[in-house]
Order: structure tokens, then sequence, then C-alpha cells
């Protein structure tokens, strides 16, 4: 058992389920379906004052998988209500609603307890699929044995892409050269001053393998899953995808970046009521990481100037947004 799992406990009534201090609402019957799903994915929504974005999501992706999974970390808006509006009937639906935010990363773990399939599409509930985006995720991922995790393209509302859905790990070294601009000397020496921001690169034709890819839109087998772990939960908010990408490699499970399988995502939409608080768990998170899997590679004190450079990165954001008028006084979700 995950920590800060809650085990499903047996029986249901009336089409709810308790989930320890989680509740499970299937929604039952109808569906204009449009299109014929892909039998072998259950989508997994983590969800928390998505709004109306909540729905735009599933609606885009709800004809394309087996099965919808939205774990709801105790929303105070009027999201769920809207989807369920939406979707009164709908057999492929469930919400699991928690009392409590448990942050990212615990309740991707629990969608996934929750799911049936031996594929796992985790999606941020700020992003619309094109028609096709999972059947062209689908395919790269089954088609090898050596393949544990595809993402797709994230691109803006205006169709420009977004940085983070191919990405190098940002090492220690990497962001260091970053925090001080010396990428612009990744010209001559490229090995030595890269640039772990690939966006940046012409767009490739056809599917390569990464370093990394975004939790925003993140495809799975459960094969992997199951031979890598959990998404580790003592990341609350960011940085825990970075952490299972790592995971996957150091366990031999290729990462694939497919460039013809678009994502719009409207980045930062469910995080906007606290920023302050997001750049903290950012930044904290980042650290974790750091520690997790480079503080016996690097000599410490480069770890050390990491760490300062991440803090007063984090300083200053936080005084920027303060005074920008930015700091919100709701509690934050945890959308990425």
């Amino acid at each position: 058992m995950w920590r800060k799992r809650r085990a499903i406990q047996a029986g249901r009534v009336a089409g709810i389920a308790k989930f320890g201090k989680c509740r499970i609402s299937g929604c039952l019957g109808s569906g204009e379906l449009g299109f014929e799903a892909t039998s072998s994915v259950s989508l997994v929504v983590v969800n928390f004052n998505a709004g109306s974005l909540l729905t735009d999501c599933i609606a885009s992706a709800i004809v394309q998988v087996r099965e919808v999974i939205v774990v709801d970390n105790a929303s105070i808006d009027n999201s769920v209500t809207q989807l369920t509006r939406r979707f009164p009937d709908e057999p492929r639906l469930q919400v699991i609603q928690n009392d409590q935010n448990l942050g990212f990363a615990a309740a991707c773990n629990i969608g996934a307890d929750a799911a049936t399939s031996p594929y796992l599409l985790f999606l941020n509930p700020d992003c619309v699929l094109e028609s096709d985006t999972v059947f062209q995720l689908h395919e790269v991922l089954a088609a090898s044995s050596e393949v544990g995790m595809v993402g797709g393209l994230l691109v803006n509302p205006d169709g420009t892409e977004q940085g983070g859905g191919r990405r190098a790990i940002p090492t220690p070294w990497r962001s260091f050269v970053r925090a001080f601009g010396l990428y612009r000397f990744a010209h001559r020496w490229p090995r030595l001053f890269f640039d772990f921001h690939l966006h940046k690169q012409p767009l490739p034709d056809q599917p390569i393998e990464v370093e990394a890819i975004s939790g925003a839109c993140m495809l799975v087998k459960r094969e992997a899953m199951e031979d890598v772990g959990p998404w580790d939960e003592d990341y609350f908010l960011h940085c825990e995808d970075l952490d299972w990408c790592m995971r996957f490699r150091q366990k031999g499970w290729k990462v694939m970046f497919v460039p013809y399988a678009r994502v719009t995502h409207a980045l930062g939409a469910c995080s906007r009521s606290l920023p302050i608080f997001v750049e903290w768990h950012k930044h904290k998170g980042m650290m974790r990481f750091y520690r997790k899997f480079f503080r016996h590679q690097y000599p410490g004190i480069l770890m050390g100037l990491v760490a300062v450079g991440v803090w007063l990165h984090f300083g200053v954001v936080a005084c920027w947004k303060v005074v920008s008028g930015m700091g919100g006084k709701q509690e934050v979700g945890s959308g990425k």
C-alpha cells in the first residue's frame, strides 16, 4: 500500500464507493461518443479548482479512452459540478473526491489504483486533446517493449510550442549554466553549456527518445509503472514528473516524445490562486530532486551554489509576485 493511499473498501451502493476519506461517484448511462475509444487506455485527471477547463479537458478526451478517472483534491469551486452536469449519465466517468488536497503525486497514485487498463494517461485539467492524440501516443508506446512512457507536443493556446513537453533533465550543472546565463556559450561548447530547454530546437518529424517529458500529458504502461514504482508522494507540486522520468530511465525504460500528438495546455491555469505557494513548492521540489538523484555525483560546493541559486530565485520571484499584486488568498490547487 503506497503512503497516503486510501484503500477502496468493499462494496458499491447506488454508484457510490467509499475510498477512505474519498468517495467515488460513477456516472451511469449515456453516450454520444462520436469516435471509437481506445479500449486499453485509462485517463487520470487530477483536479483542483479548474473551473470550466476540467469539463473542456474531459470532453476532448472521453471519446478516446476506455474510462476517465477524475481525482479531485478538495476543490472549492464548481468544477466537478459542471463536469457531472455535462456528463450526467456517462458510464466511462468516475469522480474520486478527496476531503483534503493531497498534492499532485498522491492524487495520481489514487487514480492509478482505481484505473483498470494496461495503459494510463495522466493529463492536466487545463489540457485539451486533439481528436487523435490518444491514438497517436498509444501507437508509439505499444510499438516497442522498451518504451515505458510517451508524451506529446504541448502547445500554447496561440499554437506555439510550450516548454516542458520535451526536455533534458535539469541536472545541477545544467541548472547552474541556465541560472548564470552560460547557455549563451552553447554554440561554442555545446557539451559543456548545454541548455535543457529543448523546445527551442527544431521540432523533429517523428518520435524521438528524450530524457524527460511533462506530467501535464504522460501516457505510461502499467507494466512499467509496476516495475518503477508509483509517483513519489514526497513531492506536493512540481518536479514529480522529472523524478518519474529519471526512475523510468534508471530501470531501462525509454521515454519518447511524439511531435505530432498535439495537446493544447493553458499553462498554470489551475494554480493562479496562490502563486507564491506554487513557487514555494516548485523550488522545494527541485531541491528534493537534486538531493535525491545528484548529491553523490556532484561536489558539495556546486550543490551548495545550486541551493543558493534556487532559493535566491524563489525570493526574487516571490517578491515580484507580491509587488505585482498576484498573491492570492485561496488554497492553491495541484495542477502543473
